[in-house]
């Protein structure tokens, strides 16, 4: 595991009211408090992991940078929430963003004040020991990945729990009645049909990934809003993101997006062409 900080450039650190920003009074610099905190949290980790190699870098970059380059070296990267808790997104900071719309890795982000129990079952004694919450992947039944199927498959075997697959699709104006409500008849003919492309995508991961229980969970509707109901009782949720630029810069879709800004659980945001 590597942990890196990204110092960035800190010249100042506060400004009074209505003036001009002043060096920090704190005696301790940026630099000495980056190696203050990758040592702090180095310790925690290996009290709780024992044995795992552990690496920390204090980068001199600005944090987006710095996380993109890191996360090219590794397989995966994890972000916090800087504490902005379970009430507010993910996606209201700019690093966050910016990395998840362009970085060419999973990217992990988990909210500040959850702990590593929340991600299990609760149990007579509330400890982490019971089994895992299912893995929630949100697959898009029309493009399906299967780099975004391979780690939600791979996710739910190493913690030993189900996968619940959420998918479905947003009717066009045809399958509502005039009254405005979706009609009874359409709607199963549409999750009907759905479900057997998504039980065929399916069908070779629960093959190779025998050992994982699989359901499934059509929907019409929004995903996104239908991903943040299930994250309520998930240890992790999966959504994929397609890797793509638009006139104003590297974009990030409306599910993913939802998912970010709303849900409770740790999501995992895998990109894919």
């Amino acid at each position: 595991m590597r942990l890196v900080h990204a110092l960035g450039q800190q010249p100042y650190t506060y400004a009074p009211a209505g003036g001009a920003p002043q060096p920090s009074l704190s005696q301790e610099t940026p630099s000495s408090r980056a190696d203050r905190v990758l040592r702090e949290a180095g310790a925690t980790i290996a009290r709780r992991h024992p044995g795992l190699r552990i690496i920390t870098d204090r980068v001199p970059e600005e944090p987006v940078p710095a996380l993109l380059g890191a996360a090219g070296e590794g397989d995966l990267l994890v972000l916090g929430s800087r504490g902005l808790g379970r009430a507010a997104g993910f996606l209201g900071g700019s690093v966050a963003r910016a990395v998840v719309a362009v970085s060419r890795r999973p990217v992990v982000l988990v909210r500040s004040g959850l702990r590593p129990e929340d991600e299990h079952r609760p149990g007579a004694s509330g400890s982490g020991a019971t089994p895992f919450r299912d893995v929630v992947l949100g697959l898009n039944s029309g493009a399906p990945s299967d780099t975004v199927l391979e780690f939600a498959f791979s996710a739910a075997s190493r913690r030993a729990a189900g996968l619940r697959v959420v998918h479905g699709r947003s009717p066009e104006p045809p399958y509502y009645d005039n009254g405005g409500d979706l009609n009874a008849e359409l709607h199963d003919e549409l999750t009907g049909e759905t479900h057997r492309v998504v039980s065929d995508v399916l069908e070779p991961w629960r093959d190779k990934f025998a050992g994982v229980e699989v359901t499934e969970q059509a929907v019409i509707g929004r995903a996104g809003s239908h991903l943040v109901e299930s994250s309520r009782d998930a240890s992790l949720v999966v959504v994929g993101h397609r890797r793509r630029r638009t006139p104003v810069g590297a974009a990030i879709g409306p599910v993913a997006d939802a998912v970010l800004r709303h849900a409770t659980a740790p999501v995992a945001v895998v990109p894919h062409d």
